[in-house]
């Protein structure tokens, strides 16, 4: 490492206001680690290091760090769960995490949560009241704000059925509240992607805490049973391009189960999951990802769209 007095004009600048940022960022109420290694973060575990990742102990730190991020013009991304991303080997950016921020308040039915509460917590803490609605995306892993993003599902259930109102930051940073009917939720798709969520309200039905306890049991019960809960994954690659075309089934009947480049494999139990085998890398991931879009077009004509999202390798200013 070179020492302060070797380094040129340029590299010190740049270091004293890598300083004054992560200065007015932790005064802003934020942790902060520098050159984390993003494997760390997510659930594939594939990414190399990011320039620091800040994670904000409360909503206004969340803000206030964004509006800094903003205002410095420094490229960032915004990371829950960790679950459905791939990063690359070095990201040149601010990584922000919502690992923190993680509020609940109930109000008989209806209930509050941060964006950063894990899906798999919140499921336990509703079962526990008797609230019921959610059980089908038991064993999913990420945060509630990744699952409003994506409008997550399974089993024939959708988070946005449950959604009463989302707490958002728009891109000129100010904080607004949209009701269910202002957002548009449709097949893994939701229009709160144009903004950043910071908490929603979700209503329940009423049962009996067993009953939604047996319940969760049985739907987690499916997915061990169909899918590789007990390897690296980043949950389900492709989206389904229409009701009655089945992604993993299709690959399977392709023989591509089991196909790996480098460190990464379709997985031999869900052809819809791709696994890390060790050492992946993301250019790992696009290449198979690639190697099936191709295949698949081939032979049925359709293009199959990613659930994931490839991070770019981003810049620092």
């Amino acid at each position: 490492m070179k020492s302060w007095k070797s380094c040129t004009f340029g590299e010190r600048k740049t270091r004293k206001m890598e300083t004054e940022l992560f200065e007015e960022l932790y005064l802003a109420g934020c942790q902060i680690r520098l050159n984390a290694e993003l494997s760390e973060y997510t659930t594939i575990k594939i990414g190399g290091p990011a320039q620091a990742i800040v994670f904000p102990q409360t909503t206004e730190a969340f803000i206030k760090a964004l509006n800094i991020l903003k205002g410095r013009e420094i490229q960032y991304k915004i990371l829950g769960g960790g679950s459905n991303v791939i990063p690359p080997k070095s990201f040149h950016g601010i990584v922000v995490s919502t690992k923190a921020l993680t509020g609940i308040e109930f109000s008989g039915n209806q209930v509050a949560f941060d964006c950063g509460m894990s899906v798999r917590r919140l499921l336990r803490l509703v079962a526990s009241r008797g609230l019921s609605g959610l059980e089908f995306l038991s064993g999913l892993p990420g945060s509630l704000g990744g699952a409003l993003f994506m409008n997550a599902g399974a089993f024939g259930g959708e988070i946005g059925n449950l959604v009463e109102e989302v707490t958002v930051l728009g891109n000129d940073l100010n904080v607004r509240s949209l009701k269910a009917e202002e957002i548009e939720f449709s097949y893994r798709h939701s229009s709160l992607r144009d903004y950043v969520i910071l908490g929603a309200i979700l209503k329940f039905d009423y049962a009996k805490p067993e009953k939604v306890i047996r319940e969760m049991e049985l739907v987690l019960k499916r997915r061990l049973e169909k899918q590789p809960l007990d390897q690296p994954s980043a949950g389900s690659t492709f989206k389904r391009p229409r009701n009655d075309f089945y992604v993993g089934t299709t690959i399977e009947a392709l023989g591509l189960k089991g196909l790996r480049v480098g460190g990464v494999e379709i997985s031999r139990k869900h052809a819809g999951f791709i696994v890390n085998r060790g050492n992946a890398t993301q250019e790992d991931v696009v290449r198979l990802i690639e190697k099936v879009q191709e295949l698949v077009y081939l032979t049925y004509d359709v293009k199959l769209e990613t659930e994931v999202e490839i991070w770019k390798g981003g810049s620092y200013a």
